[in-house]
């Protein structure tokens, strides 16, 4: 199997899009990949020197043809689209690509780090302000992207639980969630009872962003890959407005910016997700803009470029 492309290493990024809205119920984020490529993710990324592949998307169907009448809302559509997009997800991994998945809503994770996972233990980062630890039994709405993470962790419906494989895609002690404000009760109870690391905005606030986030990638230490799974609505909505759900008291423009580049100090993340940019929502597309922004940022864009 060949090494994992870290953003510190290999040099060839391969870019999957998948244009979903099916877990939620709020449409909009489905042109997010658009969004994201028309503020000019490739070529920001070939300037810091990386040979980037566009691969498409992976297409769902129309949301008003897809099947809404089930407990849990677009169950079967959203399975089918994440198995494709893990089996998409192993390939470019075994290829020893840095896959970059664009959202979409984040249902599409179910489907990008079990893919990743499939080939070999994988951590992961949530850096979101919602836990996504829900399950159908849980869940105030019935929409899946409120659902990933519980997932990924072996939670929930067995179509989406077994995607990837008969086992959990990660284990508890391989995640931690960054930039937390927004938890359902339900969610609170589950995320205790697996022992799930989450840092809050509380300890952003008390700490400092510097010092959490390196607590965070020390409890990942342990891992050779990495998964960032990365919803805009983690930024403060004056900073990114056009996201799928909105919380006000997020992180600024460079707190998070600065937490992308102690992770790309980190070496550790060799996978990434880029979820819920709603373009209806958004001002002159300055969400994506500000997307991309904070991706070159992971992949070692700096300041000053000082001499090796």
């Amino acid at each position: 199997m060949p090494e994992p492309a870290r953003a510190t290493g290999q040099r060839s990024v391969e870019i999957l899009g998948v244009p979903m809205d099916l877990g939620q119920d709020r449409r909009g984020v489905d042109m997010g990949p658009s969004a994201i490529r028309y503020a000019r993710l490739k070529s920001g990324l070939e300037g810091l020197g990386y040979a980037v592949t566009h691969l498409g998307n992976v297409e769902p169907p129309i949301p008003e043809l897809a099947r809404a009448s089930e407990e849990v809302r677009h169950l079967t559509a959203v399975r089918d689209v994440c198995a494709k997009v893990a089996e998409r997800a192993g390939e470019m991994v075994s290829r020893g690509a840095f896959p970059v998945f664009l959202g979409g809503d984040h249902s599409i994770s179910i489907g990008t780090v079990s893919g990743a996972a499939g080939t070999g233990r994988t951590g992961v980062i949530w850096l979101d302000a919602h836990a996504d630890y829900n399950t159908h039994e849980t869940s105030p709405s019935g929409n899946i992207h409120g659902m990933p993470l519980a997932v990924l962790n072996g939670r929930g419906r067995r179509e989406l639980v077994d995607i990837g494989g008969v086992e959990p895609s990660v284990r508890p002690e391989d995640v931690v969630i960054l930039g937390l404000r927004s938890v359902d009760v339900r969610e609170q109870e589950l995320l205790h009872r697996d022992g799930i690391p989450a840092y809050t905005m509380k300890e952003i606030d008390a700490y400092g962003v510097a010092r959490v986030v390196r607590q965070a990638l020390k409890r990942l230490s342990h891992l050779d890959r990495v998964h960032l799974s990365f919803d805009l609505d983690v930024m403060d909505p004056d900073v990114a407005p056009g996201v799928g759900t909105p919380v006000r008291g997020g992180l600024t423009y460079r707190e998070a910016h600065l937490i992308m580049e102690l992770i790309n100090e980190s070496g550790m993340v060799t996978s990434l997700d880029v979820v819920e940019v709603n373009p209806i929502l958004d001002v002159q597309n300055g969400t994506a803009e500000l997307a991309v922004e904070l991706v070159a940022s992971l992949m070692g864009r700096r300041i000053i470029d000082l001499p090796q």
